[in-house]
């Protein structure tokens, strides 16, 4: 995962691009931030206040958890996707369950200070994923390995403004690094060794940004809540090699330092908590993430100076998602989700190395209370990955430098991913 989900990734092809894999979320964006909302799809999570972990998607329900809590927990990510398709029409070529799983861990801590001002504490990642295409797949000329990971700290306070309205918002500190490459194929032309690299980039860096978020609790039963997540630039410094890049080329040296900018983008959800009965509950929720911000991937060394290295051109991506709770008795609560998440990209600016597509998710979950101050939770999720066509290169002049060397790619990608989490919280 897209640790993701999608799936996530970064790749180059004689270019460098940012990739997703199908990760669990469109791009390269992981949604996966609790076991608890796993177990609905992530239905209504800017409403919820279930434990600490409900300041992740939005600050301000900080306001209704009281005293002080805490929540710990890991969503593991299993990926399984498939390329196939032609080099010229001709030559058949794929690449079987090219995303590797993870594992993502989350951390959540909040105080109530007093009646009005609540404290929190947030360790995840919104961000990550990696990929590895078969080393005799006839497109690697394309990208052929891409991995991003991030992690976050989110440093948060809510205030209850009067009894029904709250804000919340907050600082992120964000630490992410990546690496992205692509290698010659076996039918290169000019002819290459199989395996040459064309184009390999690395790098790390951290950078900060914000959040803030509002609920109003409309009457005892009803709540809306808002939230918005900031843009976050990271500047990836470390280093180049490759031909691609001129490197052993044009110059002597077979490798540049230099950097990549690359923006995790802004984000915004409205949802909604509805108790319809003493037993029954309903929760939905409209995702908005500014993909369209990611245009293009550029290069910019200290020898060899700026390479545009892929167009992107992605649009603004929007989930919906359903989901409800049941409590079964005192002490079990049911929990079930449904949700609908568009891709990021077009059917012309899909690639080998963002196999971006539109996904279904399909979830259930459960509560127990051990104690009346100790609960676990578990969720799990099954995400269809639609198929979807992929067709380099696309008429832009990166991707006709990898088809110079390899050929054009005509072929689709089908997957699925499964999600399973377990969270444990605690209330002092």
């Amino acid at each position: 995962m897209k640790t993701n989900k999608s799936l996530l990734s970064l790749a180059v092809a004689t270019g460098l691009a940012v990739s997703s894999t199908t990760a669990s979320a469109a791009g390269f964006q992981l949604a996966e931030y609790s076991a608890t909302g796993l177990g609905r799809a992530y239905a209504g999570e800017a409403a919820m206040a279930d434990n600490a972990g409900a300041q992740w998607r939005n600050p301000a329900m900080l306001t209704y958890l009281a005293g002080t809590q805490i929540s710990v927990g890991a969503i593991y990510v299993d990926p399984n996707i498939d390329v196939d398709g032609t080099i010229n029409g001709v030559l058949p070529t794929s690449s079987q369950d090219f995303a590797n799983s993870a594992v993502i861990p989350n951390f959540y801590l909040s105080h109530q200070v007093n009646d009005k001002v609540f404290l929190g504490l947030a360790l995840g990642t919104n961000y990550g994923m990696e990929t590895e295409l078969d080393e005799n797949f006839a497109g690697n000329h394309f990208g052929n390995e891409a991995m991003v990971t991030t992690m976050e700290a989110n440093f948060n306070v809510a205030y209850q403004l009067v009894e029904s309205v709250s804000i919340g918002g907050g600082i992120r500190y964000v630490m992410g690094e990546g690496h992205f490459g692509a290698t010659s194929p076996q039918q290169s032309e000019p002819t290459l060794p199989q395996g040459t690299t064309l184009k390999y980039m690395e790098g790390d860096d951290t950078s900060w940004g914000w959040q803030i978020g509002t609920a109003w609790q409309i009457n005892e039963n009803h709540r809306i809540g808002f939230a918005y997540k900031s843009e976050v630039e990271l500047k990836l410094e470390g280093y180049a090699e490759g031909l691609g890049f001129g490197l052993g080329s044009v110059v002597p040296q077979t490798r540049d330092n230099g950097y990549m900018n690359l923006a995790l983008p802004a984000t915004a959800e409205l949802a909604s908590f509805h108790q319809l009965n003493d037993k029954l509950a309903v929760h939905a929720s409209i995702n908005w993430t500014d993909w369209s911000s990611f245009e293009k991937l550029e290069a910019h060394l200290d020898t060899l100076g700026t390479h545009m290295v892929k167009v992107e051109n992605w649009d603004d991506n929007y989930r919906f998602a359903l989901g409800a709770t049941y409590q079964l008795d005192a002490k079990l609560a049911l929990r079930t989700g449904i949700a609908y998440d568009m891709s990021a990209v077009s059917d012309k600016n899909r690639t080998i190395t963002i196999p971006e597509t539109d996904r279904t998710w399909l979830s259930i979950g459960a509560s127990y209370d051990v104690t009346p101050q100790f609960n676990l939770d578990a969720g799990f999720t099954y995400i269809i990955a639609k198929d979807a066509p992929i067709q380099e290169s696309r008429g832009y002049e990166s991707d006709d430098a990898s088809q110079a060397i390899g050929g054009a790619f005509q072929g689709e990608v089908s997957g699925s991913v499964w999600l399973i989490g377990v969270q444990a919280n605690y209330t002092f």
